[in-house]
């Protein structure tokens, strides 16, 4: 019945949806292209594929290890990754090029995922971290498609959104056949839930399985020859109100770091034109990495392209992760930890609060309470080389002595395909 009433709801609720989605072209002109897909009108598949689901930038980013790795053992398996978003649809596309297929996940709607479902005739479906709707779920238990959970997490605040919707939450995830979660915390949250324990295993982050890309490096190494010797703090995946506190903070730390540079890295690309007109009313000079020869003597260096964030990070000499300073949750401190970098976020880490907890542990992060914290932590690791070296062994130490998730991994996917 409480599922009923949910797709009641949904039904209700497309005009709004629509327009939204409309609304949200405005700024992203991707949202307008290929809404179709959103109603499950996709292509029909002639090799049944299996089926991967990330919402966006991050979850492809996070997956993006198995499907190398299928790619690899499994050259025949067609591959369809889906998003929700148009930036996750172009970081497929910049990390797989033709070598996987991607559409746009339909609205969790019974006749939109019938579509789907019956033009893609996917072997099974991996759900990346926590993307859960109930309505795609029960289709595929449905249309007889196994659906694995991959890299789960599960914060306590999620928890309790989700124990708020028992009646749908429940009944989901009965319907699963595999959750690998990342942590036990995260499969105990499983559980409490509603999924039964034999279908729980446990594999680690597989995040922590990342290989360094040579190119990353050489984007690094080329952004260091245009900067020079001078100190650089870049600061990644920041949202709204982060980017003013970091500017307030490189006012603060030009007096004892008179050369130091600021590199923002904007989330989302709609940020960009905003966080470039914040940078230039606040005063400082300001370099946009977009442009042909970009100036190395500015105050901030504006990343505004998508998906070069490695190699940026490459280039730090200390780097902030965003979403921390402010309740998003964070972002992901394993990509500059892999690359040996200090790492510094603020106190809204639910998002990655078991890995935070471990690195912190190891050594090779550091959480500050607010920006002022910020700014004595940033004083005391610019002044300090050693100090800087120290923690950024420690934080890629910590990587290297965690691998091993996307083995055991891929051993539950291969066991729900019989590959």
């Amino acid at each position: 019945m409480a599922r009923w009433l949910y797709t009641a709801l949904l039904y209700l609720a497309l005009p709004v949806i629509l327009l939204r989605l409309w609304w949200r072209g405005r700024k992203a002109p991707a949202y307008r292209l290929r809404w179709r897909e959103r109603l499950g009108f996709v292509p029909r598949q002639g090799t049944r594929p299996l089926w991967i689901h990330g919402v966006s930038v991050g979850e492809t980013v996070a997956i993006a290890p198995l499907v190398e790795l299928l790619l690899a053992r499994h050259p025949d398996l067609p591959l369809l990754l889906t998003t929700t978003t148009p930036t996750g649809s172009q970081r497929v596309r910049a990390l797989f090029g033709d070598r996987v297929q991607h559409v746009y996940c339909p609205w969790d709607l019974p006749d939109a995922l019938g579509r789907f479902l019956r033009r893609t005739r996917p072997l099974g479906c991996i759900i990346v971290e926590t993307e859960l709707w109930p309505n795609l779920v029960h289709a595929c238990q449905g249309a007889a498609v196994p659906v694995l959970l991959a890299n789960a997490r599960l914060s306590a605040r999620s928890a309790r959104g989700y124990a708020r919707f028992a009646a749908l939450t429940r009944p989901m995830l009965q319907r699963l056949d595999r959750v690998v979660a990342q942590h036990d915390s995260d499969g105990e949250r499983f559980v409490a839930l509603g999924l039964p324990a034999q279908q729980l295993s446990i594999s680690g982050s597989i995040k922590l399985d990342i290989e360094i890309r040579p190119q990353w490096l050489e984007a690094g190494a080329r952004l260091r020859a245009l900067w020079g010797e001078r100190p650089v703090l870049v600061a990644g995946s920041t949202h709204e109100g982060e980017d003013a506190a970091l500017l307030r903070v490189l006012r603060h730390l030009r007096g004892p770091f008179p050369d130091l540079l600021l590199v923002l890295v904007p989330r989302h690309p709609e940020r960009f034109e905003s966080v470039y007109c914040l940078c230039c009313d606040a005063g400082w000079t300001v370099a946009r990495h977009s442009e042909p020869g970009a100036r190395a003597a500015a105050d901030v260096y504006l990343v505004d392209t998508m998906g070069e964030l490695m190699g940026v990070y490459a280039a730090a000499d200390v780097a902030f992760v965003g979403g921390s300073l402010v309740p998003r949750g964070g972002h992901n401190p394993l990509e500059p930890a892999a690359l040996g970098k200090p790492v510094l976020m603020g106190q809204q880490v639910f998002n990655f609060q078991a890995i935070c907890d471990a690195l912190e542990r190891a050594g090779g992060l550091v959480r500050v309470a607010d920006e002022q914290a910020l700014t004595r932590e940033l004083q005391r690791l610019l002044a300090d080389r050693s100090l800087r070296e120290r923690e950024g062994r420690a934080a890629r130490a910590f990587i290297e002595q965690n691998r091993g998730a996307l083995e055991r991994l891929y051993r539950e996917v291969a066991a729900m395909l019989r590959l």
